[in-house]
């Protein structure tokens, strides 16, 4: 069995094209480390509907110069196959470890196999990348990034012509062809014949981006934004600037490219620290809202000075979703709303009064940019979709533009987002949502929570009788089979399903609460912070996490 381990490795070790990689593996080899040689080689990274995404290091099991190859390769012969062999791929990276040299590799991999191939002209936003792909005409588009991930990790999302990432069955089909890629000297890698765009890309999606606040709006709110050691600065105060914003104030520490996010442990605006930076920034510049990117600027985060003045409180993703839903009804947005089931309801109550169509997908935006029709759509990971005809795909730069202009209007009118809020919660109910969310390192933890689920329901949650039980694994007449479980309740709604991109477990809570008043509202947001601190605990305890 070592033998043989030690024998694929050398296999791997003898193909690997790159230097960095293979001496981290020949000393792995030499010092016959059988763990780590185990782990790196008891597979290969799956591509799913994320595509690809994993740590970085030697090994199929690891993101690295010869997986890449092999993922250009398949999705090559996915094209070729389609009847598309003499299409553009436009191929876009962020500023992560090795992301230019693996959109060098996927360049070459196109141009060898007789594609066409286009590389954005350094590192930009994920959304630059998915405009570029209808605007240019491509019939796929690559970027290569691991979005808020942690700095080790990098990744791979594959687009096809229409913009939006890839859904089933494409994405099955996809990885067979990669499968069936033989050895990496089989496939050919010329050293040019592909184009390094110019700036004309990011300046047509910047002309799009200044139709997204409505002609003549208030264009009077402060700024303090974080790119999250990211690469979003650049496109982000090239918007602002264009669209007549005050120049957002940065935060200096993390307003530069830096694939180490030395001040932050995990990259991601909700993760516990991450905004600390922006919010010291925020008390010495007092602005009217605070605004975040995370790295590949796909996502928006927002915080607001709280009530008292004193301290910032962050947005959850549902009351931007809501704010932004509310505030294009409110300027006659026409079209249909859309988020994902583990998104708040509140978003189908806003449509519902407004009399535009709504619909409910899978997570993730490769479901919810496909919904016909589409004008809005949302997730509760900070991901938002304000221009579908532009970006078919979460974009921070674009979501970031509306919720200045919104939070101009409120400052106009002497009110804030807060508010708002308020005002949704009169109409419409107190909609409070939370999330449990577990990170592990064994994966089988994730598994044997879901196998206790199935196997024993919760009939009650928080004191609340759970009314139906949908295994989602059935799929729904709404929706495709995904691995998740859906619990309705009297007043809640609760969604256990794994993260398609990381190592955890995730549960999504959501308690709807009836208001009568403004008068009322400070009692219902106690009795919704009570059950859904009732409703966390009963659930952790069913699934033993």
């Amino acid at each position: 069995m070592h033998d043989e381990l030690i024998a694929r490795a050398q296999s791997w070790l003898a193909e690997d094209p790159d230097p960095e990689t293979r001496e981290e593996l020949a000393e792995l080899i030499d010092g016959k480390a059988l763990d780590e040689l185990a782990a790196r080689f008891s597979g290969t990274l799956q591509f799913g509907t994320a595509g690809l995404r994993g740590e970085l290091g030697a090994g199929p099991m690891r993101m690295n110069r010869s997986v890449v190859i092999r993922a250009a390769a398949g999705l090559a012969a996915y094209l070729r196959a389609k009847g598309q062999g003499d299409g553009l791929v436009v191929i876009g990276y962020d500023a992560r470890h090795k992301s230019a040299d693996f959109a060098r590799d996927t360049a070459a991999v196109m141009t060898g196999a007789g594609l066409r191939a286009a590389v954005l002209p350094r590192p930009l936003p994920t959304p630059v990348l998915a405009f570029a792909i209808r605007h240019l005409g491509a019939v796929a588009g690559v970027e290569v990034t691991a979005s808020h991930n942690p700095p080790r990790d990098n990744g791979y999302k594959v687009y096809l012509g229409d913009g939006s990432q890839i859904v089933p069955p494409a994405d099955g089909e996809i990885a067979a062809a990669i499968a069936a890629v033989g050895g990496l000297d089989d496939v050919p890698r010329p050293e040019g014949g592909w184009d390094v765009l110019g700036d004309d890309v990011l300046e047509a999606y910047l002309t799009r981006t200044d139709a997204v606040p409505a002609p003549g709006s208030p264009r009077t709110a402060r700024v303090v934004y974080t790119a999250m050691h990211g690469v979003g600065k650049e496109t982000l105060v090239a918007a602002f600037t264009r669209a007549g914003f005050p120049e957002p104030v940065l935060v200096e520490e993390q307003a530069e490219p830096d694939p180490d996010f030395p001040t932050v442990a995990f990259p991601n605006p909700e993760e516990p620290g991450a905004m600390d930076l922006a919010f010291a920034k925020a008390r010495e510049a007092r602005p009217d809202v605070v605004i975040a990117n995370d790295p590949d600027a796909d996502r928006c985060a927002v915080a607001v000075p709280e009530r008292d003045g004193d301290g910032w409180r962050m947005l959850r993703g549902d009351e931007v979703g809501a704010l932004l839903g509310a505030h294009l009804v409110r300027r006659g947005a026409r079209g249909t709303f859309a988020e994902s089931i583990v998104s708040s309801s509140l978003l189908g109550r806003i449509a519902e009064a407004a009399g535009l169509p709504y619909e409910e997908t899978l997570t993730g935006f490769k479901w919810i940019a496909r919904v016909d029709g589409l004008r809005y759509g949302y997730e509760e990971a900070l991901g938002y979709c304000v221009d579908p005809e532009g970006v078919r795909d979460k974009d921070g730069i674009t979501a970031a533009l509306l919720v200045a202009e919104l939070a101009s209007e409120v400052k106009e009118q002497g009110r804030t987002l807060l508010d708002l809020l308020d005002d949704l919660a009169v109409e419409h109910g107190l909609h409070a949502t939370d999330q449990l969310s577990v990170r592990v390192e064994d994966l089988s933890m994730i598994a044997e929570a879901m196998r206790r689920l199935r196997e024993q329901p919760p009939t009650r949650l928080g004191g609340l009788a759970v009314t139906r039980t949908e295994d989602l694994t059935q799929g729904t007449e709404m929706l495709p089979p995904t691995d998740g479980l859906r619990y309705t309740l009297e007043g809640a709604r609760v969604i256990v399903r794994p993260s398609g991109t990381e190592p955890k477990l995730k549960c999504y809570l959501e308690v709807v609460v009836p208001v009568g008043s403004r008068d009322d509202l400070g009692a219902a947001r106690a009795t919704a912070a009570e059950l859904l601190g009732a409703v966390r605990r009963d659930l952790s305890a069913a699934a033993g996490i």
